[in-house]
């Protein structure tokens, strides 16, 4: 492909120097450019991609494209914003993927991951050949390719649809965070769906007020389109239980399609019962009624269970393989993921790091706790401090004993960070918690402390296997950190 073809594709830019230059591929990331590939410049937060263009044309880039010219001799595409162009032309390269596919967008604080995974999983148990991309992995076929953001950036998104379309996928279910939303990467998707799970405190560090958080969900539901093409019809899938539901259906032009336990709605929840081996639910939806009986534990698996049925109803799959595919589902990664090494007593590993999530997570526990409880949480560095006190005095409110210690602390002071914590737990509660800073002390203390039938919680990485400090990321997993801590304990009992 020319740049010149793709120049046409924008209508306020113009090309400096031999526009019948052939581009082979697209980059944003020097250290990836290869011969003929064309080298976008963004403008991030901390870094400049201009201040790059000489060594992307000194590994290969044989044109760029900038907002302002650069001291280099190659073809030159200017325009006024990079990352809103990259967002079109990566689309265009890439032949328009989302148009050849049911795309499925996922957005909310919680329950993202596992929304999508169910309905991946649905769609594929129904016989199709589906893609996935999220906060866990990017996945279709037999390729999987772990992932650095929830969202990638929009010329990786568009890869990953046209990988997908030349796959033989018809249909893709993708995590769509707020991000994402508000920096533009998902510019050029066309979706058939867009899915709200909730909307809690989080990233306020980056929005600022939750208004402005929620605004920025609500652009996935505004940009369904404002058509009723019957040959492309788009849907929004709303948890009716959330009052947040109202604002995102007034920003769509689609068809409003609702989900529910508490409210009513039109796919309804009924009869729910929880407890250690799964959870019980009665159904009724707009194709008909069913019994569920999920492996998933917890009502916030009833949640995204409801949200996964709804869509693959509106994308025709029958009743019967939705319950089937539903009920075979054993969890997802890091999710209220079990850790057993056959001992007598409970070790969950789950994602949890938003007050809301984490508080859904230790009622699900208390339910069906015979034993104590331990909780251990930290909460990551160069993000939202006003959650830290709120999420300590979760963890000390529904557990016998709360562990705080570091997550990710980044670039900050894991000790600061705790101080946070520690700040908002009442004085009530003082004999309830326990700091120690180092995470793998911490897990290590909780599953040492425990007899038959606790539950230990380990919260707020899950699926994670890194720990990141000082801005590098080390070897780390819960999981596996877990796995050693009980073998540990069993070697000590044996002596």
């Amino acid at each position: 492909m020319q740049l010149s073809e793709l120049a046409e594709q924008l209508v306020l830019s113009h090309v400096e120097g031999n526009g019948n230059i052939e581009i082979k591929g697209i980059q944003i990331d020097s250290r990836k450019v290869e011969a003929g590939d064309l080298f976008i410049c963004l403008r991030g937060f901390t870094v400049d991609g201009h201040t790059f263009a000489r060594q992307a044309v000194e590994r290969g880039a044989v044109a760029l494209v900038v907002e302002e010219r650069q001291r280099v001799n190659v073809p030159q595409l200017i325009v006024p914003d990079t990352r809103r162009a990259m967002a079109m032309l990566s689309s265009y390269f890439y032949g328009n993927p989302s148009e050849s596919l049911h795309l499925i967008g996922v957005t909310g604080t919680n329950g993202k991951t596992t929304t999508t995974h169910l309905i991946h999983h649905i769609l594929t148990e129904w016989g199709k050949t589906a893609g996935l991309i999220g906060t866990i992995h990017m996945r279709v076929g037999k390729r999987t390719v772990e992932m650095n953001n929830t969202t990638p950036e929009a010329l990786e998104l568009q890869r990953y649809l046209y990988e997908m379309v030349s796959e033989g996928a018809e249909y893709a279910a993708m995590e769509v965070s707020s991000h994402a939303l508000d920096l533009g990467r998902v510019r050029g998707c066309r979706f058939r769906t867009a899915v709200f799970t909730n909307l809690t405190q989080d990233h306020l560090d980056y929005h600022g007020t939750m208004d402005r958080y929620r605004e920025a969900k609500s652009l996935l539901f505004s940009q369904l389109g404002n058509s009723y093409a019957p040959d492309a019809p788009s849907f929004a899938v709303l948890n009716a239980d959330d009052e947040n539901s109202a604002y995102f259906a007034r920003r769509t032009a689609a068809q409003v399609v609702t989900y529910g336990i508490d409210r009513p709605a039109d796919v309804q929840a009924k009869h729910v019962v929880i407890d250690q081996r799964g959870t019980f639910v009665d159904v009724e939806t707009f194709r008909g009624n069913l019994r569920l009986t999920l492996q998933l534990v917890g009502k916030f698996s009833v949640y995204n269970a409801l949200a996964a049925l709804t869509v693959c109803l509106l994308e025709g799959v029958p009743l019967d393989v939705i319950q089937k595919s539903l009920e075979s589902v054993t969890g997802v990664s890091g999710r209220f993921e079990r850790v057993d090494a056959g001992q007598d007593f409970t070790v969950l590993v789950d994602y949890a790091h938003t007050p809301d999530s984490l508080e859904n997570v230790l009622q699900t526990v208390k339910e069906f706790a015979d034993g104590r409880i331990f909780c251990v949480v930290g909460c990551g560095g160069d993000r939202d401090r006003t959650k830290r006190p709120i999420m300590a005095q979760i963890a000390v409110q529904y557990s016998d004993l709360a562990v705080l210690t570091s997550d990710n602390p980044r670039t900050e002071d894991p000790v600061r960070i705790l101080n946070d914590m520690v700040d908002g737990i009442q004085d009530a509660n003082r004999d309830r918690y326990i700091v120690i800073s180092d995470r793998r002390e911490a897990i290590h203390y909780a599953v040492g402390k425990a007899k038959a039938k606790d539950i230990v919680l380990i919260a707020g990485k899950g699926h994670e296997t890194y720990q990141e400090i000082n801005g590098k990321r080390h070897d780390f997993d819960d999981r596996e950190v877990a796995r050693e801590a009980l073998q540990l304990r069993e070697k000590i009992t044996d002596a």
